[in-house]
């Protein structure tokens, strides 16, 4: 099983992943977690290169990067882990570069899409969480750590409701939670999703 976890910087995703993984393995399942960009050691060069601060880039560039790290993942570690029966969670994934470049950057979802597909084939997430949050909120918890932390407000609005529009065309898929909230408050509504996918797909 594939699940995936997206919202804009701030969201509070870490966090629950890892809750969300103390959980799983409790459960006696095999889990694996990744980040995009990252988890291979080609996959970890290229995120320095694409969050360093310093680095300016045009949209395309950062599009081809995160597919290039995108490919890597996928083919080193998420496809082989799910052919061995794990549960494999991600902190982002194509969703975020449909939104971050395709909308967020204006080089539409189309383009990114198409960019992407020989990156993932047909590989899709049986369950993406989407953790919404306003991003006057969500900039409050950061510290402008990366590159696109340091992103202005207009741009956050606009990867936000990409991400909403994709969870209206995919509602199946992804499922939105109130971001906004307390730690407890989200973790409880992100466990009832993953429980009820967990035992539509594994229990």
């Amino acid at each position: 099983m594939f699940i995936t976890f997206e919202g804009i910087d701030g969201c509070g995703k870490t966090t629950q992943i890892r809750l969300i993984s103390d959980f799983i393995k409790n459960l006696k399942y095999g889990i694996i977690l990744v980040r995009e960009p990252g988890s291979t050691p080609i996959s970890e060069k290229i995120r320095q290169l694409l969050l360093e601060k310093d680095n300016v880039m045009s949209p395309e560039a950062e599009a081809y990067l995160y597919a290039a790290s995108r490919a890597e993942l996928v083919k080193k570690v998420i496809r082989p882990a799910l052919k061995e029966g794990n549960i494999v969670i991600c902190d982002r994934f194509l969703d975020s570069s449909l939104v971050y470049q395709g909308i967020g950057r204006g080089l539409g979802l189309q383009a990114v899409y198409e960019l992407n597909a020989m990156a993932v084939g047909e590989l899709k997430p049986d369950l993406t969480v989407l953790l919404d949050i306003d991003p006057i909120v969500a900039r409050s918890r950061l510290k402008g750590r990366d590159r696109l932390e340091n992103e202005q407000l207009d741009f956050y609005n606009k990867v936000r409701e990409g991400y909403l529009y994709l969870a209206r065309r995919e509602p199946e898929r992804i499922k939105v939670v109130d971001g906004g909230r307390g730690v407890k408050e989200v973790f409880e509504d992100v466990l009832s999703i993953i429980k009820k996918s967990i035992g539509r797909e594994l229990l």
